[in-house]
């Protein structure tokens, strides 16, 4: 057959060790240090340190996403046509760690000078760590997961520890950037400093990953394989692939949520509890706290229920939690209470989003005779970037719809318009992902044919056929 063809090699199916997933889980959270400063404090340093409109940022984010999308295009080929004695996901991760965490560092280090070169600087610097360098470490990083091993339970493992640990790049983010950044005098300066500490932790993060996971499954190409047609082919059986479309739809969502909950809450926190430090920080570490212990604790119901079913679940919570917080968004305990339920609800998510993704390379496998880690990663990850920048553009547009001033003070006094709106986007975002979720989780069916797919690509394979 005129496909591309794995080799299934025996030890593609290996058992993996735990310094390999443990060092897998390191690096998503030297990624979410990137993702977490981002996510959760970029757009409030540009609004109230350097004095920038948030609708400004939110036009420039959603504008960077159109460039996002066709990089991680670009980096999905690329990284599908590396060949290098590291393999083909992993060398990435150490060519990329330097320059990922420079880039980190520039987004701070905004001119003082007019706004017009400002807004310049920033759209520059964004969209060289989101666009370019992010991409770059993160969406070979994400298709190294199916390059460790192709042994289901030991790939939902892998991606167990990946989401059970990369909270705590954000979490550490969330905990000690504002703390350090008040103590070393609440300015651009102290910014620069404080983000500077944290790229190097990431840098030190990739390091260990890239040294540690070493990739097992091999990718080879027929030697009938003629070169046209295979554009042609991989688009069609990446678009026909109904549990890509899923499970990117999925990853979308989970980036909306901690979009729209990351971006609200230092704001939240601020103007409607008085309080950006240890309130923020309480809300965040519970929150995701609880998502890694639901994460550690999800394979126990993964093995039972499946996926689809605890991820439905999950869901459901979401949704339940959310309602319970509109009862009295002004009450910090109520606020408490439903972060630990919105963590409870995003555990299953978490822990299966990636694994349902590895699932899906094995059904448009078994579907098409393709192996496409690369482009189903790479195409996932545009999704999961356009989602926060959508979010986040809509969010900083109803803020300046509302009134919101920008300072370059931090200690603007906002109008009852402004508060009122940061109150129903932290309601009310949330609960329309959650509704999503579920919409999709109704018609993903693929845990109950998966068994039967693996067994008739094993029995393909041993002979010889793609």
């Amino acid at each position: 057959m005129d496909k591309t063809v794995n080799t299934a090699k025996k030890n593609e199916f290996l058992k993996i060790p735990f310094i390999t997933k443990f060092a897998y889980g390191c690096g998503d959270v030297a990624c979410n240090i990137s993702f977490g400063v981002v996510g959760t404090f970029l757009t409030l340093f540009y609004t109230d340190y350097i004095g920038i409109s948030a609708a400004a940022i939110g036009t420039i984010m959603l504008i960077s996403r159109i460039f996002d999308g066709v990089s991680d295009v670009i980096m999905g080929y690329i990284v599908s046509h590396t060949k290098s004695k590291y393999g083909q996901s992993r060398p990435w991760i150490l060519w990329t760690a330097i320059p990922y965490t420079i880039s980190i560092i520039l987004l701070f280090t905004v001119p003082n000078t007019s706004s017009t070169l400002q807004l310049i600087y920033i759209f520059v610097t964004y969209n060289l760590s989101t666009t370019v360098m992010y991409t770059a470490v993160n969406l070979p990083y994400g298709s190294l997961s199916a390059m460790l091993t192709r042994d289901q339970e030991e790939r939902d493992m892998i991606s167990i520890f990946r989401m059970a640990m990369s909270p705590f790049g954000r979490i550490a983010i969330s905990i000690f950037t504002m703390p350090i950044v008040k103590l070393l005098g609440n300015d651009q300066r102290a910014w620069v400093i404080s983000i500077s500490i944290w790229a190097v932790v990431a840098l030190f993060l990739l390091l260990f990953c890239f040294l540690k996971c070493e990739e097992n499954v091999t990718v080879t190409e027929r030697s009938d394989k003629k070169k046209e047609g295979k554009g042609k082919e991989t688009l069609k059986a990446l678009f026909t692939n109904q549990y890509f479309w899923m499970a990117g739809v999925l990853w979308m969502a989970q980036n909306a949520t901690i979009g729209i909950t990351g971006l609200m809450l230092p704001y939240y926190c601020k103007y409607i509890f008085q309080n950006e430090t240890w309130m923020y920080s309480t809300l965040y570490f519970c929150e995701f706290v609880t998502v890694i212990i639901g994460v550690m604790i999800c394979p126990i119901f993964m093995k039972r229920f499946g996926k689809r079913n605890i991820v439905l679940a999950g869901a459901v919570i979401g949704v339940a939690a959310q309602f319970i917080f509109m009862s009295n968004p002004y009450s910090f305990e109520l606020a408490l209470a439903t972060a630990i339920l919105r963590g409870i609800g995003c555990s299953p998510l978490n822990a299966c989003v990636f694994g349902m993704l590895n699932d899906a390379v094995e059904f448009g496998h078994w579907k098409s005779g393709l192996r496409q880690e690369a482009y189903i990663f790479s195409a996932g990850s545009v999704g999961s970037k356009v989602a926060p920048g959508v979010t986040g553009a809509i969010v900083t547009g109803l803020m300046t719809m509302s009134g919101y001033i920008s300072s370059t003070s931090g200690s603007a006094v906002q109008p009852q318009s402004a508060l009122d709106t940061i109150v129903s986007i932290y309601s009310y975002g949330p609960l329309i992902v959650w509704a999503i979720i579920i919409f999709v989780m109704l018609f993903y069916k693929l845990d109950k044919i998966y068994p039967t797919i693996m067994a008739e690509l094993a029995e393909r394979e041993s002979r010889g056929e793609c």
